[in-house]
């Protein structure tokens, strides 16, 4: 089995931890995790691929073991997680790599992917949408800030930072909820409960607005450059519908769309398969 090592990159002074295994020279593969976790969620996914790709999975801006700064110096927004996580890539030597995009971690690719087409080699997205028909009605509360962010808005969504519901996102969906580890669940929630991550975490609830303004854009570079493109899906993705997947290939007809029964976290029950398809598709 490959060696996963665990390293520390200087990004302009800001401290980001990423996992790396694989050959260099190998194709890359550039991991973004999503809300609320970090690249631990990738643990099962990096053996299955090291032998044919050479990995990167940092954690983002704020989460696992990247640094945490004060909201007072970094503003918690989108913009800035893709400006720290572009510049991160350079730092590290991924000039030219496929993007694995999920939950957050796909407005933070799509804008380093619309930001620099050239250096993007394919994508697989993962329960990461791009589509208005991709958002569920559990989007409700957090587009109720968006219109009108008031405390009183901003509190609701603190029921989304409890740990159950952390493991509810987890397990929603899965029909067997004893595939599920719990110490995903664990790492998450003890990250949550750091001092300053809610304000945090409710700072990106408020920017994910942003994202919906920027499908669009999104779009745009999927009509344009159409990167060999991979949509798998845990179908029952309380947040991010199939319909999401299914409309990557309005803009890219070749996209393969692939849906798993599963919830959210779909890497958690079907690691295999997804690495299976991404072979498939970008290793062989």
């Amino acid at each position: 089995m490959a060696a996963i090592h665990y390293r520390t990159a200087d990004v302009d002074g800001f401290n980001i931890f990423y996992r790396e295994a694989g050959r260099p020279g190998a194709p890359k593969l550039l991991l973004l995790h999503g809300y609320p976790s970090s690249g631990h969620m990738f643990r099962d996914l990096i053996p299955l691929l090291a032998e044919r790709f050479h990995i990167v999975a940092p954690d983002l801006p704020g989460f696992g073991q990247s640094d945490m700064p004060s909201r007072d110096t970094f503003a918690y927004t989108f913009d800035n997680l893709a400006d720290v996580i572009d510049r991160f890539t350079t730092t590290v030597g991924f000039d030219r790599f496929a993007l694995y995009v999920f939950d957050y971690g796909a407005p933070t690719g799509f804008r380093i992917a619309s930001r620099h087409p050239e250096r993007i080699t394919g994508i697989v997205s993962q329960n990461g949408n791009a589509y208005l028909e991709g958002l569920s009605d559990a989007w409700n509360p957090i587009q109720a800030y968006w219109q009108d962010p008031t405390p009183e808005n901003r509190s609701v969504l603190r029921d989304m930072l409890k740990p159950e519901t952390t493991r509810w996102q987890y397990v929603h969906g899965v029909a067997d909820e004893s595939l599920v580890s719990p110490d995903g669940i664990a790492l998450d929630n003890h990250y949550l409960a750091r001092p300053g991550a809610d304000e945090s975490q409710l700072d990106l609830f408020g920017d994910y607005r942003t994202n919906v303004a920027l499908y669009p854009t999104f779009q745009a570079y999927f009509r344009e450059h159409k990167p060999p493109f991979l949509a798998i899906w845990g179908k029952h993705d309380p947040f991010f519908l199939p319909a999401g997947a299914e409309a990557y290939k309005r803009d890219m007809p070749d996209a393969v769309v692939r849906l798993l029964d599963t919830g959210h976290f779909a890497l958690e029950t079907h690691a295999a398969e997804i690495a299976e398809a991404i072979i498939d598709q970008f290793g062989r």
